[in-house]
């Protein structure tokens, strides 16, 4: 990973992760442990971002000191910004509860795979509605996807939240970068008129960017149109630990930004129903607001190879069986 200070990144989180289990009781910390042994397990890759029960440890039945400790966890294994976005989500899903009249505590499910404090790979999740995170750490690197944030509503109507717009800069970024485009280029990037249900990738357990449209390519927009298009990229990427988001955003800069390309579908009025989509040699990102009418929001940030550490695992488990 270069000369990115990632190791400290990865120190912050075992201590998290150790501060975690200091305050678990036995069986909490069996079913935090829940799933096989081997990370690279076929059934590792199966996640959702819709409602429902996970593997691993329920945080609904965590007492205050166990829920600052998961909060911990999921701070650590973000940047300021990311670590702002996941808890908005739970903050989010929390409003969206309380609208139809649902009690009880948040429902995320946290999984740690691994060993944190040995020399093999291990790894950590959190998963529940609309917050998908996924960490896999060896001695050679880090990686952090699928990264998945939904929010429902998109836009808040009322209460002590009115008026946020969790993923309104995802929005905002990618409305100012279709709207600047002149007739000739819009008509490259805006695919459809009316947009997918849905991001196109699901919850595949392998991105496939040939589900995505191909867009309008980076080198054929003017130099405006371009820094959109970056810092609409960096927004997702920095979701990440610092260290290793600039590591991402430099590996796009080293393999050529004329590589990036954009498309768009739906409406392109605040409000309407719309989606987007940005497709990289390496990675993807996919963003809707198509359901409720347009308020409720996905976005997600893939590696098209290397989502939950697939290369870093298979570099472990290759010098394992060659040594």
């Amino acid at each position: 990973m270069g000369g990115y200070q990632w190791k400290a990144t990865v120190a912050e989180m075992r201590e998290a992760v150790r501060a975690l289990l200091s305050v678990l009781e036995p069986e909490q910390v069996r079913e935090l442990r829940a799933g096989p042994a081997r990370l690279d397990a076929p059934e590792l890759r199966e996640w959702t971002y819709l409602p429902g029960s996970r593997p691993g440890l329920s945080t609904e039945g965590l007492g205050g000191e166990q829920r600052e400790a998961v909060d911990a966890l999921l701070v650590a294994a973000h940047s300021a910004p990311g670590a702002e976005l996941a808890r908005g989500a739970i903050e989010v899903e929390r409003h969206r509860r309380a609208m139809v009249g649902a009690t009880g505590a948040d429902r995320y499910w946290v999984r740690l795979l691994g060993d944190p404090d040995g020399d093999g790979p291990w790894a950590l999740r959190m998963n529940g509605h609309h917050l998908a995170v996924h960490v896999l750490i060896t001695a050679v690197g880090m990686r952090v996807t699928p990264h998945f944030t939904g929010a429902e509503p998109a836009r808040i109507a009322d209460g002590p939240q009115a008026g946020r717009r969790l993923l309104g800069p995802e929005e905002d970024l990618a409305r100012e970068l279709v709207t600047d485009l002149d007739a000739g280029r819009r008509a490259k990037a805006v695919f459809a008129a009316a947009p997918p249900e849905d991001i196109l990738t699901r919850a595949d357990p392998f991105a496939d960017p040939a589900l995505l449209p191909a867009g309008l390519p980076h080198e054929d927009m003017t130099p405006r149109q371009q820094r959109l298009l970056e810092g609409l990229v960096r927004r997702y990427l920095d979701r990440a630990p610092a260290a290793y988001a600039q590591e991402c955003w430099s590996d796009a800069v080293a393999r050529g930004l004329e590589t990036l390309s954009f498309a768009w579908a739906g409406g392109l009025v605040p409000g309407d129903r719309h989606y987007y989509c940005v497709r990289a040699p390496d990675f993807l990102i996919e963003y809707d607001n198509t359901q409720d009418d347009g308020n409720h929001a996905h976005s997600v940030w893939r590696h098209v190879r290397h989502d939950w550490g697939a290369d870093l695992l298979r570099a472990h488990y290759t010098e394992q069986h060659q040594s």
